[in-house]
């Protein structure tokens, strides 16, 4: 072999790639190591002893302390030209999860893996490879975590088996303070939202797309009927619509939480009260908001849902006579 010379960036990028070389040796002869990286045995010496003065930065950027740096077995290398590193400087180190961290992220991939689309075929095989993962890398075993919306199971089966054959979905939906009705939806996408599970989809009664809480979704089946607009574009979960309502609400300041992203607007602060502008997907679901308050929410406006939020009241206060 004929020796080339080494510029620094050559000399850089071969101790770069020396170091893991020879960790996965073990021990490795220097004739060897050179024959592998295309250099002179001394060349390949030279690079071995300079590792000596590399290794992790201690405080202020200094190394300190002796395990900061590589070290190799210097009597193997003058005596019998073997190379042996005694030190790797936490290269062999693994990051560890928590128990509770791992747990954390074992079950959002559990999570995902309920997702229609990604659970199925090749998607499945990749999550259960990450989960299994991320169960050995944790520094204790992680708690059993099982992800499971339970009501809403088979409607997210369904759908999913309606995307995978192109058809529409039907089933029977009830909005708060409404009579059911049946849908036939050409579904789009299902997903999570603060714990709650939605169907978007191209509603074929309303002739629009519409979101569908799931937990109001019930004896849903497949039809013969082929989706047209299954790969239509969606809008954002909570975007305003057309049907939508704002209302004006007072409540305590620290209540806000309650309240969520239904806050639009917030308009004025006084005795320890808040006045601001809510946004509703329809004015039946201010009840629902009320509810929450135990009776510390004021509907200020407009006065049909103030109306109606009042009678709302009175009817459940008449049910403890």
């Amino acid at each position: 072999m004929s020796a080339r010379p080494l510029v620094a960036t050559d000399r850089a990028a071969l101790i770069l790639q020396l170091v893991p070389y020879l960790i996965a040796k073990g021990e490795v002869t220097l004739a060897e190591a050179a024959a592998d990286f295309d250099v002179e045995p001394e060349q390949m010496r030279a690079m071995v002893e300079k590792l000596t003065v590399i290794g992790l930065p201690g405080d202020g950027g200094f190394w300190q302390m002796a395990n900061d740096l590589f070290d190799i077995d210097w009597d193997l290398l003058d005596e019998q030209d073997i190379i042996l590193i005694t030190n790797s400087v936490g290269l062999e180190r693994t990051p560890r999860l928590s128990a509770r961290e791992a747990a954390a992220l074992l079950a959002g991939l559990q999570l995902a893996a309920s997702l229609p689309g990604v659970g199925d075929a090749g998607g499945s095989k990749i999550v259960q490879g990450l989960l299994a993962k991320l169960a050995r890398g944790a520094s204790s075993a992680p708690a059993d975590v099982i992800v499971a919306p339970q009501e809403v199971d088979d409607v997210r089966i369904a759908v999913a088996d309606a995307l995978q054959r192109g058809v529409a979905v039907s089933f029977d939906y009830r909005a708060p303070d409404a009579p059911p009705t049946t849908r036939t939806v050409d579904a789009v996408k299902v997903h999570i939202a603060d714990g709650q599970w939605y169907l978007q989809g191209w509603c074929h009664l309303r002739e629009a797309m519409r979101t569908f809480h799931l937990d109001r979704v019930s004896d849903v089946r497949l039809t013969d009927i082929a989706a047209t607009h299954a790969a239509d574009a969606v809008p954002d979960l909570f975007e305003p619509g057309e049907t939508d309502v704002e209302v004006e609400v007072r409540y305590p300041i620290g209540a806000e939480a309650l309240l969520g992203d239904y806050v639009i607007e917030r308009r004025s602060d006084a005795g320890g009260l808040r006045t601001a502008g809510i946004r509703l997907g329809d004015a039946r679901s201010v009840k629902r908001l009320a509810a929450r308050f135990g009776g510390a929410l004021e509907v200020l406006s407009p006065p049909d849902v103030r109306d109606a939020a009042r009678e709302w009241a009175r009817a459940g206060l008449e049910l403890y006579r």
